[in-house]
């Protein structure tokens, strides 16, 4: 008589269900709330560790998707050893690293899950309610909001016309996808929406980041998905939009006009302005990278340096004294040299290599490495809260699908037995 084989310590089928629903929760969460997020962070990571496997992390590791991030992540806990700051200021420093280590986790995830979509869905459903309680706000010009920043009801401008960038672009693809197989109600609610975030932007939460990288994206679109005929009617559409915009915009002038009086004026008399403060910012940052070109000043060395540069300064220099250089490579540089730059670059270009294919996964992926390369260059974006998770968990999951799509024998063996 044989005995029934007990059930183990955990159900792995209903462990990993479990971290696909906490993984839609957090990007659910990402555009309302830095708490929120972590916390739910910290949730799906508990319960999605005890389904891994070793041979799985093995896999991931090896390559050059999954292993740069955490390559760049060990780089920042020795770059620990050589700075020469407390110990507390080198912790803070390596915090902005952590998150990088959870794309190969989700890349494991999503080889053998169904439900990625899902995550995305869920993302431009929070983005839809924020763009909901944006106009409500811009309407009504509530004072009586916690945030008081003008239609913006949490975070800041960049952040959210950030979020809806990426957003815009994901939904002119399917709106795409919809024209070519004749769903045209569906396209033009696709467009509508898209359309409804373009001018959110334009009105009401102008990001002059996203700015640049909407024009950045707009080219990537037209050389992934249209021809000769749709390049044009892309470009007049976009000039009118643009024209629109522009005349009716006295916001949006004003925000443009800005970075060129900005810059006049730090050139004149060093004014200390957003513009100017950013030149003394890559000045500054150029100057550390040659002082410790090879291997940087060590995790966390940052704060100090710029406090120490703006000590006896005045005007735009005096601003310096800052944690972010507002520029993901000198970010990277000043604390881990141009060896960690180079790590930093080649993580970038091995996630957009993933992502070459022609599909709407492919190109989400593709969108947010693009968003976060060229956003990098006008702000620390990976190491930012929302825009390095954004970044994270669409490169993980979306990096994941394609993986899974790639190997479909490998993703079934590590699946396991179904339930």
């Amino acid at each position: 008589m044989t005995t029934p084989a007990r059930p183990g310590f955990f159900n792995r089928a209903l462990l990993t269900r479990a971290a696909d629903a906490l993984a839609v929760a957090v990007a659910i969460s990402l555009p309302w709330s830095t708490s929120a997020t972590s916390i739910l962070v910290i949730v799906w990571l508990a319960v999605l560790l005890p389904t891994l496997r070793l041979a799985e992390l093995r896999r991931e590791l090896t390559t050059a998707a999954g292993g740069l991030p955490v390559l760049l992540l060990l780089f920042g806990i020795a770059g620990m050893l050589w700075a020469d700051v407390a110990l507390i200021e080198r912790w803070k420093g390596l915090d902005s690293f952590f998150k990088l280590l959870f794309i190969p986790l989700l890349f494991i995830q999503y080889r053998r899950s169904d439900r990625g979509l899902w995550v995305f869905g869920g993302y431009l459903a929070a983005c839809m309610a924020l763009l909901v309680a944006s106009a409500f706000l811009s309407i009504t010009a509530g004072p009586w909001w916690p945030n008081h920043i003008y239609g913006v009801p949490v975070k800041n401008e960049a952040t959210q016309s950030g979020e809806f960038v990426t957003c815009i672009f994901g939904l002119l693809f399917l709106a795409m996808e919809f024209y070519e197989r004749r769903r045209h109600v569906l396209m033009i609610g696709a467009l509508a929406a898209a359309l409804a975030m373009a001018a959110n932007i334009f009105y009401v939460a102008t990001g002059r980041t996203a700015l640049v990288i909407i024009f950045a994206l707009l080219l990537l679109f037209a050389a992934k998905k249209l021809r000769a005929r749709g390049i044009v009617v892309l470009s007049a559409g976009t000039i009118l939009i643009g024209a629109i915009g522009w005349m009716s915009s006295p916001y949006l002038r004003g925000r443009i006009v800005q970075i060129w009086t900005d810059f006049q004026s730090y050139e004149a008399s060093d004014a200390r302005n957003s513009s100017g403060e950013r030149v003394e910012f890559a000045k500054k940052s150029i100057a550390f990278i040659r002082e410790a070109p090879i291997i940087g000043h060590g995790t966390g060395s940052m704060p100090a340096l710029f406090t120490k540069s703006a000590i006896g300064q005045t005007g735009a220099a005096a601003a310096a004294a800052t944690t972010n250089p507002h520029n993901q490579t000198f970010a990277v540089a000043i604390q881990l040299g141009l060896i960690g730059a180079a790590v930093l670059w080649a993580m970038w270009i091995a996630h957009l290599l993933l992502f070459r294919g022609p599909g709407l996964v492919e190109w989400i992926g593709l969108v947010i490495v693009v968003q976060n390369i060229v956003g990098s260059l006008f702000n620390s974006h990976l190491f930012d809260f929302t825009q390095g998770w954004v970044y994270v968990l669409g490169v993980g999951v979306a990096g994941g699908m394609v993986l899974k799509r790639q190997s479909p024998k490998a993703a079934a063996g590590s699946a396991g037995p179904a339930p």
